[in-house]
């Protein structure tokens, strides 16, 4: 059985990497169409996100009574890997492919990765997959939406 400490820093650091990481992408390629503005998100997300939540997590575990040092430091190192390495497998599709085709590929990715992660927490927690898997992902994409749309505006009105 995974403990609860490992599971609060790779459930956060996942979702948070997926969505933060898909969200900047496609901000970044409506608004600017670079593949250098958009490779330097991904690795910016990466890297500067990554710890920011990591720091988030501790400081909000470290605020919960009776939770012992051990669990905090689980959840920060948790949190920090995860955000990392699911934020930088973005990087492969942008690598390979043309910047329309590897955002396309991209949010297919994170919304898959999104999904079965969901159904595997919806079971963990005895509830209805399709609904958590569901709420997950049009939570997704709602964010995907309006980052595709402020970058479009931000392109139009700055460039």
């Amino acid at each position: 059985m995974v403990r609860e400490s490992y599971k609060t820093g790779v459930s956060f650091g996942l979702t948070s990497g997926i969505i933060t990481t898909l969200g900047l992408m496609v901000g970044l390629h409506s608004g600017t169409g670079s593949e250098v503005a958009v490779l330097g998100g991904i690795f910016t997300i990466a890297i500067a996100d990554a710890f920011s939540d990591a720091l988030g997590i501790h400081v909000s575990e470290e605020a919960k009574n009776g939770t012992k040092s051990k669990d905090i430091w689980e959840s920060t190192i948790a949190t920090l890997f995860a955000k990392f390495i699911f934020s930088m497998t973005f990087i492969v599709p942008v690598f390979l492919l043309s910047l329309d085709t590897a955002i396309i590929v991209s949010v297919v990715w994170g919304i898959l990765m999104l999904g079965v992660f969901s159904f595997y927490i919806a079971r963990d927690q005895k509830e209805k997959p399709l609904n958590v898997v569901m709420e997950h992902i049009a939570i997704a994409l709602l964010v995907i939406s309006i980052t595709h749309y402020v970058g479009d505006w931000v392109g139009s009105v700055f460039a």
